[in-house]
């Protein structure tokens, strides 16, 4: 399981950025967490450490900074990895999803082809907030009857209640505030 020492290492690469991007917002900052190699090394194989023994076959990377995890993430677990991205970014036919935000609405795709009915799959992003796209992403992958087995965040903002949306779901995050 993930060590406490590991933890506040990672927790300690994460600075915060007041009024990003509006007022009022505190920013998580991970960019000198990701240019610490051997902490973003550490943080990479603590978020895949409690999928070891899952054997999931898929690696879901929510657009954009799950990209980052998810693909190292899967390389770990020996599995394919598959992005779910903005509207337009993908080339090929897709399945799409439209979710609510705080104001206003937004959509997530995936290729059609990119998840085969049954397979394992283990979610994959570097926060989790209020959990909107978290559960749109879901919906994406129950549309191609892939089996979520869990999600693996970096982040994990706990006020918000983000993990209130995924109950059904094994969450996992390594540093919460």
């Amino acid at each position: 399981m993930s060590s406490k020492n590991n933890i506040k290492a990672i927790a300690n690469r994460i600075r915060d950025i007041p009024d990003f991007p509006k007022k009022g917002i505190i920013f998580k900052d991970i960019t000198p967490l990701l240019s610490d190699i051997e902490t973003f090394r550490i943080s990479v194989k603590e978020m895949a450490a409690p999928h070891m023994d899952q054997y999931i076959d898929v690696v879901v990377g929510i657009e954009s900074r799950g990209f980052i995890f998810g693909a190292p993430i899967a390389e770990i677990l020996g599995c394919s990895f598959v992005p779910v991205r903005k509207p337009g970014k993908l080339p090929a036919k897709t399945k799409s999803v439209s979710y609510e935000l705080e104001y206003g609405k937004d959509s997530l795709e995936i290729h059609e082809d990119a998840i085969h009915a049954g397979q394992k799959i283990l979610i994959v992003d570097d926060l989790l907030a209020t959990g909107g796209t978290a559960e749109a992403t879901c919906k994406l992958v129950n549309k191609l009857k892939g089996n979520i087995l869990g999600f693996t965040v970096l982040i994990e903002l706990e006020f918000l209640k983000g993990r209130e949306k995924l109950k059904q779901y094994n969450v996992h995050s390594l540093v919460k505030y």
